[in-house]
């Protein structure tokens, strides 16, 4: 990867590096154990830090000391910007921002409250241990600095006593310690859990078309074109560190082909690069829309990966080494430098720099730009060597994804377990998966939990259906499911719910965790879930006598043993089946989410027609006018304290999670009839842009249209995508032409020429032809040219007219 160990270690180098190690999530507490086994218990320390009172902080303290009540405090609080790239400090704000200087302007206890803000601000408020920080020492950790003793409470039974330094992290590096994060990464687990399944169900990690094999996954090849052309179609949910819609644009607009994309893209969706423009730069001159230009031939080796991009730190330090004869640890004086934006020490080392350029022949023009481009890029640079580990795992996840989706997203969703809306977000991407892959004629299908197939986590079923873990079901803790799996593992398949019952640990599987299991649908093979939940305590009960019979003994009364005590399991009562509301209502209650079936299900293609747009990223949103398709669950009316009006707080989902609407006043007035519970609904809105929502922004709502009128509106097209290069004999055309003159409708039809990769592909709209787009009329369609290839759109929604074919 072309990387330098200078960058982490070398003779001019004072300070001791920071050594960041991640492990596998669930296996971290190990690894510490083991450093304390192999340099003794009390060699080993975790690391104290200091809270320290912050702007927003401060004002909240101080005016809960003065008497403020809370809300105001807050209030207050959220009128200081604390945003990276955009963080006041009090006197800064009372300084610079014109609603905070009128506020102390007033006096009184405005201006106490921000005096003593001022005044106390930047002190430690409080101490904590340091999530990853582990110092080793040579000797008993005392010896070398003062240490304070703290009870474990991660993976530790509760009473062993942990080290922690009195010293934090800064203090410990002038003592000269050496430092070490071990960091427990969620996506190391799910990597190790899906090769785990993979080869239990196959033998062996291998290739799905070469037929490869390969020990680990570290042993794969980086040159999979399929991989790389999974991410460039924005396949990369699920995909480390490039989840994100920055991330997943870039990767499209670059048409991402080789490793060095990924190690560039992960340094350059960062602040700096994306407003310094060098993200888009590297973007064009990769596709040939602008020259790539190196400021002198000697730097075309070292700048060629990046289109001539000073992208990496380690590209700042081998410029300082070609051009001006630095030595690797005197380039990382000069890096360093930069990065931390010594002023003084800059200009030192820049003209150092220059002056050594030129009496190596460099022309000082050349030499004078070059170092005026390091102080602007070089401040910028990531650090290669971490930009390259971390899409190395990134590799291997989209490798996971693509070859083995099933195994992938069942060890992704077991990642994510203790988060609904990850969970939801997942099971989303597990249906849409041909959008990425589009070898796969259906999505991956997420089952109902199953006391028969179900382990703790989410495992795969085949390669082409994810069974729901158990322990997902809320109220069902880990005892039960232990004891299920053991009575499971040494008596074979349980064949009814009452053998079920009668064979499982009722002490940790209590009546409550086995209703919230019908519910979840783990007992669908028993019978339908009204039956099995209505003969629950007739199970009970009858298990309840037989096991205080075999207490009292009764089978020596009778002398006839198991047989003079037979008695008839009873069976479930005759009752009907939930409706499919209660019954997914149900579900969600047990699971949080809805598995089994979703009430946007016979909308479906409807609502990937506005998909752009949905719950999960709506916080990426801030300001924007959205559409937004989905199910209303929950409405609240409430009163306005200003003016007595009602209006409306309504919670909605749709596949990805849920959202907030809030409509006020003539909006409320026009909208409540139909937002109502179980309504499918269109919201037209704008996404709250307030600073205090940013985590979970509400849209205000301006318009609210049923789901169901959206296809006959004409406001939706049939897309067919034609893969360019892709051969297609004639007669598909003529089906394709054939069966949308019968199934005739409002839709216009268009072919779309390719996929969007950075700029929107080429679409033509049919003269002659329109369709009804129903579920019939597309499924149609996905039989001739792959479900993943047709989809419904908004009509000529591509930023300009749709020429006509």
């Amino acid at each position: 990867f072309d990387l330098l160990f200078e960058r982490f270690l070398n003779p001019e180098r004072v300070s001791m590096p920071d050594v960041d190690i991640d492990f596998c999530y669930e296996r971290r507490g190990e690894v510490i154990e083991y450093v304390k086994q192999k340099y003794g218990q009390d060699a080993v320390g975790q690391i104290i830090t200091f809270g320290t009172m912050k702007s927003r902080a401060v004002i909240r303290d101080v005016g809960r000391a003065l008497g403020f009540e809370p809300a105001e405090t807050d209030r207050i609080a959220k009128m200081i910007p604390n945003q990276p790239g955009q963080s006041f400090t009090v006197e800064e704000a009372v300084r610079d921002l014109k609603d905070v200087r009128e506020l102390y302007r007033q006096g009184g206890r405005y201006k106490q409250l921000f005096d003593y803000s001022m005044t106390l601000e930047g002190l430690s408020r409080h101490s904590s241990v340091h999530a990853a920080g582990v110092v080793i020492a040579p000797g008993p950790l005392d010896d070398y600095v003062p240490v304070c003793v703290q009870t474990a409470k991660n993976g530790g039974n509760g009473e062993e006593a942990i080290y922690v330094t009195q010293y934090d992290m800064n203090c410990l590096e002038d003592a000269g310690m050496l430092k070490m994060d071990f960091l427990g990464l969620k996506t190391l687990t799910v990597i190790h859990d899906a090769v785990q399944a993979v080869k239990a169900r196959l033998g062996a990690l291998r290739h799905p078309v070469s037929g490869d094999e390969y020990e680990s996954i570290d042993d794969v090849p980086l040159d999979d074109a399929d991989v790389y052309a999974m991410l460039a179609r924005g396949g990369s949910a699920g995909v480390f560190q490039f989840e994100s819609s920055l991330a997943i644009d870039k990767l499209r607009a670059m048409r991402c082909d080789r490793f060095d994309d990924l190690v560039a893209t992960n340094a350059l969706i960062r602040p700096g690069p994306l407003d310094s423009g060098m993200t888009d730069v590297y973007i064009r001159r990769k596709l040939g829309l602008e020259p790539v230009r190196y400021p002198h031939p000697a730097l075309e080796p070292i700048l060629e990966p990046t289109y001539g991009v000073i992208v990496y730190q380690e590209q700042v330090m081998r410029i300082a080494n070609v051009l001006a004869g630095f030595s690797l640890g005197e380039a990382d004086v000069l890096r360093k430098a930069v990065g931390k934006k010594k002023a003084d020490l800059i200009a030192e080392q820049l003209d150092k720099f220059v002056r050594q350029a030129v009496e190596r022949g460099v022309d000082e023009r050349v030499a004078r730009d070059l170092a005026e481009q390091i102080e602007t890029f070089g401040r910028y640079g990531f650090n290669k060597s971490h930009s390259a580990a971390y899409s190395l795992v990134s590799y291997h996840t989209a490798w996971l994804k693509c070859h083995y989706p099933a195994e992938f997203m069942a060890a992704l969703l077991s990642s994510v377990l203790s988060s609904t809306d990850d969970v939801v977000k997942y099971i989303a991407e597990c249906r849409d998966l041909p959008r990425a892959l589009p070898r796969l004629d259906e999505g991956i299908e997420v089952l109902p939990p199953d006391v028969n197939e179900s382990g703790w986590k989410f495992t795969a079923v085949g390669g082409s259906q994810i069974r729901f873990g158990l322990g997902a079901v809320r109220g069902v803790g880990e005892g039960a499911v232990r004891s299920i799996i053991a009575a499971r593992e040494s008596g074979g398949p349980f064949t009814s719910m009452f053998d079920f019952l009668e064979r499982v640990d009722l002490r940790a599987l209590n009546k409550r965790a086995a209703e919230a299991l019908i519910a979840a649908g783990a007992m669908d093979s028993f019978g339908h879930r009204a039956q099995l939940l209505a003969g629950l305590d007739t199970a009970y009960s009858e298990i309840a006598a037989r096991k205080a019979e075999e207490e009292a003994g009764q089978a020596s009364l009778f002398g006839g043993g198991e047989a003079a005590l037979e008695r008839v399991d009873p069976e479930l009562p005759n009752v009907p089946e939930w409706p499919e509301q209660e019954r997914l209502a149900r579900e969600k209650e047990a699971l949080g989410f809805f598995v089994s079936g979703h009430p946007l299900d016979r909308y479906r293609w409807v609502v990937q027609a506005f998909d752009r747009v949905n719950t999960a990223n709506l916080r990426e949103r801030p300001g924007a006018a959205v559409e937004l398709a989905c199910v209303v669950t929950k409405v609240q009316r409430q009163i306005s304290r200003r003016d007595n009006s009602e209006w409306g707080k309504v919670t909605v989902e749709d596949f990805h999670g849920t959202a907030t609407l809030l409509a006020f006043k003539d909006t409320w007035q026009a909208v409540r009839d139909i937002l109502v519970e179980d309504a499918i609904v269109l919201v037209r809105g704008k996404v709250s842009g307030r600073e205090r929502d940013e985590e979970d922004p509400p849209v205000f709502v301006d318009e609210v249209v049923p789901l169901d009128g959206i296809p006959a509106s004409g406001r939706l097209a049939v897309q067919i995508e034609l893969p360019i290069g892709a051969g297609w004999d004639e007669d598909v055309f003529e089906k394709a032409r054939v069966l949308l003159a019968e199934h005739p409708g409002p839709a216009p039809v268009e072919l779309c020429l390719g996929s969007d990769n950075g700029v929107p592909a080429p679409r033509f709209r049919s003269r002659s032809l329109t369709a009804s787009p129903d579920a019939d009329t597309l499924d149609a369609l996905g039989e001739l040219f792959g479900r993943a290839r047709v989809r419904l759109v908004k009509a000529g929604d591509n930023g300009g007219e749709t020429p006509p074919f």
